[in-house]
């Protein structure tokens, strides 16, 4: 692997990071209506992790972004629970162990927020993710929690953290 550093995200990732999400999206025909593709916030996550009680960090490979993940305090997930949010890797980053170490510095933060579950929603298209979640341990919902406005998931999981 190359020299990876993770490091919080900065209001000068935005397009880079906005970028790298919507070619993962294309690259496994996810990119439909109803996920962040067509978000307007994947544009301005700086500004969408500023609110209490969330982060978002980049992976950076040489100085270069290749990916990222955060944790966001969603609307109406229930008391003590938050999202893993919006991981991506690059291609070339993928099945070295980054995502692992991305959700564990994602797990550990939620933590530090004091969260006690984690909820994710994914979609078929994203296979190589659900492996990664399900080696994580989250284990699958029957349906939606809290009000993501991703009506375009339609896989959903959770995982204790405690």
């Amino acid at each position: 692997m190359t020299n990876i550093c993770i490091r919080p995200l900065r209001v000068g990732d935005n397009a880079g990071i906005a970028a790298i999400i919507r070619n993962i999206l294309a690259e496994f025909g996810a990119d439909k209506p109803g996920t962040v593709f067509f978000d307007p916030t994947t544009d301005n996550l700086f500004q969408l992790f500023s609110v209490p009680d969330s982060a978002y960090f980049i992976a950076e490979a040489d100085g270069k972004i290749v990916g990222g993940s955060g944790v966001f305090p969603t609307p109406g997930l229930p008391a003590g629970c938050c999202e893993l949010v919006k991981l991506y890797l690059l291609p070339e980053m993928r099945g070295q162990g980054l995502g692992h170490r991305l959700m564990e510095i994602c797990f550990q933060k939620a933590i530090e927020f004091g969260f006690s579950k984690m909820y994710l929603e994914t979609m078929p298209e994203l296979r190589m993710a659900i492996g990664l979640y399900e080696r994580a341990g989250f284990s699958y919902l029957p349906g939606p929690l809290g009000q993501s406005g991703h009506f375009g998931c339609d896989l959903w999981m959770i995982k204790s953290l405690l």
